[in-house]
C-alpha cells in the first residue's frame, strides 16, 4: 500500500484557509480512519476485580447519601477509550451500583437501554413500569429505553449489581436524556418470569395476550439459565456450552444494540471462542479461570478472573477461556455489540 501525503506537506496558508472554512483534507488521516485489514481497537483487555472494587463502592455509600447521588455507581472505564468517556467498549457502558438497606433509588427513565446483572445481596427489587422484578445473584433485569424504573432494598446488607448500558452509543447520537418521575404503583406482585414466561415454549391460556413490547419479559432468573447450561452439559460431552438471552415471543436479541448470553466451562476445560469482530464483556457468576487474548498490541499476560469479577476483550482477537478448577464448572454472563454489528453488516 503506497504512502499518502502528510498534513505538514501542505503549505501553511492552505491549511489555514481550510481551517477557516471548517474543512479538513482526508488523505493525511485516511490510514488512521481506514487502516488496512484490521481496525484500530481502543478497547484494551482489562479485568476489574471485585475484591478490590467492593471496598471503594462501600465507601461511596458512606460518603454520598442516595439523595445526593440518585444512582450511586462506580463506572468501569476502559483506559483505551479515556476514563472520562466512561466506556468499556465503543458502545457499552459498565458500572457497579450500590444500594444500602432501606434505600430507594428514585424513579426515572432514560433513552439508553440498560440491563442489571445482580452481583451481591438479597432483598431488593426493581420496579419497571409497575412490574416488580426480584433481584437475585446472577439475574438479568431489563430496563429498556423509555421505561420507568426505580430500585428498592428491603433486605439486610448491601446489594450490588452490574449496570450494562448502550449509553456511549446513544450519547454520541446526541439522543441521551433522562426524566424524573413519581414513585410507581405496582401492577402485580411478581414479575412475568414466574408465570407468563416461566418455561420455554409455554404460555398460560388465562389472561395472556401477546403484546407489542420489544421486551415483554423483564427478569431473566439466573437459576433457570444455570439449570439449562447444566442440562446441556449432561447432553453434550464436547463443544461450547452457551446460550443467548432473547425475547421469548420472537427470539430477537434483548436490545438492538447489545446482545447478552451465558456460558459454562466444564471442570478443567479450555475453550477457544469463535473469532469475531465485536468486543465482549464477561461477568464471572461462578468459578475462576483465565482469559488469553491474542492479536492486540495491549494483550500481554492472560487476564486472571475469579467469581464476581468483570472483564473485557477487544474484537478481531483470538480469545481462549480456561477454567481453573479441575472439579467444578465455571459460569459467565456475556455482553457484546453483535446485534449492532449485524445490523450494520460488519459482523
Amino acid at each position: 500500500m503506497h504512502e499518502l501525503g502528510k498534513l505538514e506537506d501542505l503549505p501553511l496558508q492552505y491549511r489555514e484557509d481550510l481551517s477557516s472554512r471548517n474543512l479538513v483534507p482526508l488523505w493525511p488521516s485516511m490510514r488512521a480512519v481506514l487502516p488496512p485489514h484490521v481496525p484500530t481497537r481502543n478497547t484494551r483487555p482489562l479485568c476489574w476485580d471485585y475484591e478490590s472494587v467492593r471496598p471503594l463502592l462501600l465507601q461511596a455509600g458512606e460518603l454520598t447519601p442516595m439523595e445526593k447521588a440518585e444512582r450511586r455507581v462506580l463506572v468501569l472505564a476502559n483506559p483505551g477509550h479515556g476514563l472520562e468517556n466512561m466506556q468499556a467498549t465503543p458502545s457499552i457502558y459498565l458500572g457497579l451500583q450500590l444500594i444500602l438497606p432501606g434505600e430507594t433509588a428514585p424513579n426515572h427513565r432514560h433513552t439508553p437501554n440498560a440491563v442489571r446483572v445482580i452481583v451481591e445481596g438479597e432483598g431488593a427489587f426493581t420496579t419497571v413500569d409497575g412490574e416488580p422484578c426480584r433481584m437475585e445473584r446472577g439475574d438479568l433485569i431489563l430496563t429498556p429505553s423509555g421505561k420507568w424504573h426505580e430500585h428498592h432494598h428491603e433486605g439486610q446488607g448491601p446489594i450490588v449489581w452490574l449496570d450494562i448500558l448502550d449509553l456511549p452509543l446513544v450519547y454520541r447520537l446526541e439522543s441521551s436524556w433522562a426524566m424524573e418521575g413519581e414513585t410507581q404503583q405496582l401492577r402485580s406482585q411478581r414479575d412475568k418470569s414466574f408465570a407468563e414466561y416461566s418455561a420455554a415454549g409455554v404460555v398460560p391460556n388465562t389472561g395472556f395476550q401477546r403484546g407489542s413490547s420489544n421486551s415483554p419479559m423483564l427478569r431473566y432468573p439466573w437459576a433457570k439459565t444455570r439449570a439449562c447450561l447444566v442440562e446441556m452439559a449432561a447432553e453434550y460431552a464436547e463443544g461450547m456450552l452457551s446460550i443467548s438471552y432473547v425475547n421469548p415471543e420472537n427470539g430477537n436479541s434483548l436490545f438492538p444494540s447489545i446482545g447478552f448470553g451465558a456460558l459454562m466451562l466444564r471442570p478443567g476445560e479450555t475453550l477457544v471462542l469463535p473469532k469475531r469482530t465485536c468486543p465482549v464483556v464477561f461477568h464471572a457468576v461462578e468459578g475462576a479461570g483465565q482469559l488469553k487474548v491474542e492479536g492486540h498490541p495491549a494483550a500481554t499476560d492472560p487476564l486472571v478472573w475469579i467469581e464476581r469479577d468483570t472483564f473485557c476483550a477487544p474484537g478481531y482477537t483470538q480469545l481462549t477461556l480456561s477454567n481453573a478448577s479441575a472439579t467444578e464448572p465455571a459460569f459467565l454472563i456475556t455482553a457484546d455489540e453483535a446485534p449492532l454489528h449485524r445490523y450494520l453488516g460488519i459482523f
